[in-house]
C-alpha cells in the first residue's frame, strides 16, 4: 500500500480524498494556487506545495507543476479527483513515465471513455444503444446548424472533452444552435483546454440515471447500482439520489450488465460511471462514460456501505476487489444537494465573498438517519471567482425516499450561511415540491417548475404557522429574559402565564395566544382555534432553533433584526415581528420604505469579468437583444435587453472586473 500520496485537485473533492487516506493511515500532499493558500484542503492534508496563479489554467491544469510537487515530496500516487486532469490520458501517461502511480483507470481506458466523441463510437462498434447525433469533429456554427437541421431539433450541443454541465447548450432553432455552438466551444476550451463540440439528439421528457462501476487489475468488474440525477439546471445536476424511483430490479439488472459490458471492453480498472438517457417507458441509452469519481458518489457509499476512494486507492496498489457483485446489496435510500454559491432569485447568478458564518447540520448517524456534508470550505474562508461555485454537497440516508428527503430538508433548514448569497432556499423549496416527492421527474423538472425563475417562497398555510409560532417562542424567551434581568422575576420557580400576541410575517399577520409552561410553549391561533406545543433548548444567539413542533423534529434559522426576526424554514424566509395587540395597530398604519429605481441602468449580476460588450453609445435595441457578456466561475453569461431600450452610455469597457451591482451602461 502507498504511504503517501498526492491529491491533484482543490476543495470538497480533495477534503474528501484526504479523510479517506488519514483512515488508511497514508499520508497526503495537497497543492494549490495563490487563491488557494488558506483553503481547508491545505490545512487538512499533511504537507502543500504551491503550483502557480489563481487561474487552473495557470496552476491545476500543468501537468508538470503536478509532477514536480510529486517529486518535491516523494508522493507514489497521485489521486485527481473530477474535473482539472482527472480525464486527460495525458496526465495518466506522465505519471507514468516519471514512476508514479495515477489512482484511476489506466490510460486505454480514459482514451476510448474519457473522450464524448471517441466513446460514442466505441460504445457503436460494441453494439451499445446510444442516442441519434454526429460524433465528429465540427468546426463552424454553420456546419453545427447542417447537423442540426439533419438530427432534427431539439438537438444538444456537448464539449468532447466536457463535464459539470460545462461547454452545454441545449438549442430549439437554428439560431441557437449557431449561438450555442460559440458558446459552448470558448466555456469548452477555457474550462478543459478542448474546444471540440459535437451535437445529438436531445431526449424530451428524459431522465438521467448513471451506474456506478468499479473495476480493478485482475479483469473484475462489478456494477454498485443506480444514481438518479434528473434534478437540472443549465445541464449542471442539482440534486442526486441513490437509488432511482424510475427503475425496478429487471431494468437495474439490464443496464448494470450494460455498463460492465462496456467497462470490461475497455479492461476498465477503477472507480468509473456509466451515464444513460433513459425514458419515462424505462427505455435507455448511452450518453458517455466518465472515467473517474462523480460529484454525486456519496449517495451510492450511503446504499452500499462502499467507500469508493478506499476502493479506487486499493486497487491501484494492485489489489483484487474484496468484493463480488453478490456482495452489492442496496441499502435505504439516499439523498444529496449540491449547495453553491449563487442567488436563486438572480437567476442563479453566482456570488462570491467572504464565508461571514458557516454553520452545517451536525453529521452523524441517529434514529435511522444519516447526515453527512462533504464541504471544502470554512467560516472566515473567501469563495473565489475562479472556481467552480460548489460549496457543499449535503447526504441525507434512511429507510425510504420520503423519510431521506424530509431528513434532507430538515438538514437544510439547520444550514447556516452568511455573507454570500447561496441556493439553500431553493433546495428547501424543492424539497416540498410534490412532483419532486412523487418521483415523476424529468431533466426539465426545474425548467417546467420554475419557468420565471425561483421567486422568494411566501409563509402560507403550516409552514407559515410554524414560523409564527417559532417567532412567538423565540419572542417569548428574549422576553422573560428581560424580566429575570430587570428584577420582575425573583423566584426560581417556573413561571405560567398567558399573553395574547400579534405575530407578522412581512404583511401577513396572526392573532395568537401564548401559553408558557414548564419544558414548552403552547401557541393557540385565534383564527381556526388550532394550536401547536413547541419544545426546545434554543437559547438567544443560535442561530438555528432546533426542537419539536407537535412531536415532530423542526430546525428554523432565526437571526435577530431591528425589532423582529428573519425567521428561515422550508425555503421560505420572511422578517417576523411579535407585537402587543396595541402595537400591531400602529405598525399596520406605518409606511413602506419605496425600492430604488434600477429600470435605467444594467447592474452587473455577480462578480466577474466582461468578456464583451455587444452595443454602443445611442444604439437602440429591442427586448432579447444581448448587451455584454460576464464570465464568473467558468461560466458565460450573456446579459440581455429585458424591454427595448436606447444605450445612452457605457460605464465599463471590456476586460474590466466588475462587482456585484457595478454599473454596466446606462438607458436613455
Amino acid at each position: 500500500m502507498f504511504k503517501k500520496i498526492l491529491i491533484a485537485n482543490r476543495g470538497e473533492i480533495a477534503c474528501r480524498v484526504i479523510k479517506t487516506a488519514r483512515r488508511m493511515g497514508i499520508k497526503t500532499v495537497a497543492v494549490y494556487s495563490d487563491a488557494d493558500k488558506d483553503a481547508l484542503h491545505v490545512e487538512m492534508a499533511d504537507e502543500g506545495v504551491h503550483i502557480g496563479a489563481p487561474p487552473a489554467a495557470e496552476s491545476y491544469l500543468i501537468i508538470e507543476k503536478i509532477i514536480d510537487a510529486c517529486k518535491k515530496t516523494g508522493a507514489e500516487a497521485v489521486h485527481p479527483g473530477y474535473g482539472f486532469l482527472s480525464e486527460r490520458a495525458a496526465f495518466a501517461e506522465a505519471l507514468k513515465s516519471n514512476n508514479i502511480v495515477f489512482i484511476g483507470p489506466n490510460v486505454g481506458a480514459i482514451e476510448a471513455m474519457g473522450d464524448k466523441i471517441e466513446s460514442k463510437k466505441f460504445a457503436n462498434a460494441a453494439k451499445v444503444s446510444t442516442v441519434p447525433g454526429f460524433l465528429g469533429v465540427i468546426e463552424t456554427p454553420e456546419e453545427a446548424v447542417k447537423i442540426a437541421d439533419g438530427i432534427g431539433y431539439p438537438v444538444i450541443l456537448k464539449a468532447s472533452a466536457g463535464g459539470g454541465g460545462k461547454g452545454m447548450r441545449i438549442a430549439q432553432t437554428r439560431e441557437e444552435v449557431a449561438e450555442g455552438f460559440a458558446r459552448a466551444k470558448s466555456e469548452a476550451k477555457s474550462s478543459f483546454g478542448d474546444d471540440r463540440v459535437f451535437v445529438e439528439k436531445f431526449i424530451v421528457n428524459p431522465r438521467h440515471i448513471e451506474i456506478q462501476v468499479l473495476g480493478d487489475k485482475h479483469g473484475n468488474v462489478i456494477y454498485l447500482g443506480e444514481r438518479e440525477c434528473s434534478i437540472q439546471r443549465r445541464n449542471q445536476k442539482v440534486i442526486e439520489e441513490a437509488p432511482s424511483p424510475l427503475l425496478d430490479e429487471e431494468t437495474r439488472r439490464k443496464m448494470g450488465e450494460q455498463a460492465i459490458a462496456l467497462a470490461k471492453a475497455v479492461n476498465y480498472d477503477s472507480a468509473g460511471t456509466v451515464e444513460f438517457v433513459a425514458g419515462q417507458d424505462k427505455s435507455f441509452y448511452f450518453l458517455e462514460m466518465n472515467t473517474r469519481l462523480q460529484v454525486e458518489h456519496p449517495v451510492t457509499e450511503l446504499v452500499t456501505g462502499v467507500d469508493l476512494v478506499e476502493q479506487m486507492i486499493r486497487v491501484a496498489a494492485g489489489e483484487p476487489l474484496a468484493i463480488k457483485q453478490s456482495d452489492v446489496h442496496l441499502k435505504g435510500w439516499a439523498v444529496e444537494s449540491r449547495i453553491y454559491a449563487e442567488d436563486p432569485t438572480r437567476n442563479f447568478l453566482p456570488s462570491t465573498g467572504r464565508l461571514v458564518k458557516y454553520r452545517p447540520p451536525d453529521e452523524g448517524r441517529a434514529e435511522g438517519v444519516t447526515v453527512r456534508n462533504d464541504t471544502g470550505v470554512y467560516e472566515g474562508g473567501e469563495i473565489s471567482i475562479y472556481y467552480d461555485p460548489m460549496i457543499a454537497k449535503l447526504v441525507t440516508h434512511a429507510g425510504d425516499r420520503l423519510t431521506a428527503i424530509d431528513a434532507q430538508s430538515r438538514a437544510l433548514d439547520g444550514f447556516v450561511i452568511d455573507g454570500i448569497r447561496h441556493n439553500i432556499p431553493f433546495l428547501s423549496s424543492l424539497m416540498q415540491h410534490e412532483r419532486w416527492r412523487s418521483g415523476h421527474i424529468s431533466t426539465g423538472f426545474i425548467a417546467e417548475e420554475y419557468p420565471d425563475g425561483f421567486s422568494p417562497l411566501k409563509p402560507k398555510g403550516e409552514i407559515a404557522h410554524r414560523m409564527a409560532a417559532v417567532a412567538a417562542f423565540v419572542d417569548n424567551l428574549y422576553n422573560e429574559r428581560k424580566r429575570q434581568i430587570s428584577g420582575q422575576m425573583q423566584t426560581q420557580k417556573p413561571v405560567k402565564f398567558k399573553t395574547e400576541r400579534t405575530v407578522t410575517l412581512d404583511k401577513d399577520h396572526y392573532d395568537i395566544e401564548i401559553d408558557a409552561g414548564e419544558g414548552a410553549l403552547l401557541v393557540r391561533f385565534a383564527e381556526g382555534g388550532h394550536a401547536h406545543r413547541l419544545e426546545s433548548d434554543w437559547v438567544p444567539g443560535e442561530p438555528v432553533w432546533n426542537g419539536l413542533i407537535d412531536g415532530e423534529k423542526t430546525a428554523v434559522q432565526v437571526r435577530p433584526i431591528l425589532n423582529g426576526f428573519d425567521i428561515a424554514h422550508a425555503g421560505v424566509s420572511v422578517e417576523a415581528r411579535v407585537f402587543t395587540r396595541r402595537e400591531a395597530e400602529f405598525y399596520a398604519i406605518m409606511p413602506e420604505k419605496t425600492v430604488a429605481d434600477t429600470s435605467k441602468v444594467l447592474l452587473c449580476p455577480m462578480p466577474g469579468l466582461v468578456k464583451a460588450i455587444y452595443v454602443k453609445e445611442g444604439q437602440e435595441l429591442k427586448a432579447g437583444d444581448p448587451l455584454a457578456m460576464v464570465e464568473a466561475m467558468k461560466m458565460e453569461n450573456v446579459l440581455r435587453a429585458e424591454r427595448d431600450v436606447t444605450v445612452k452610455a457605457l460605464k465599463c469597457k471590456e476586460g474590466d472586473s466588475l462587482a456585484v451591482d457595478a454599473v454596466i451602461m446606462e438607458f436613455a
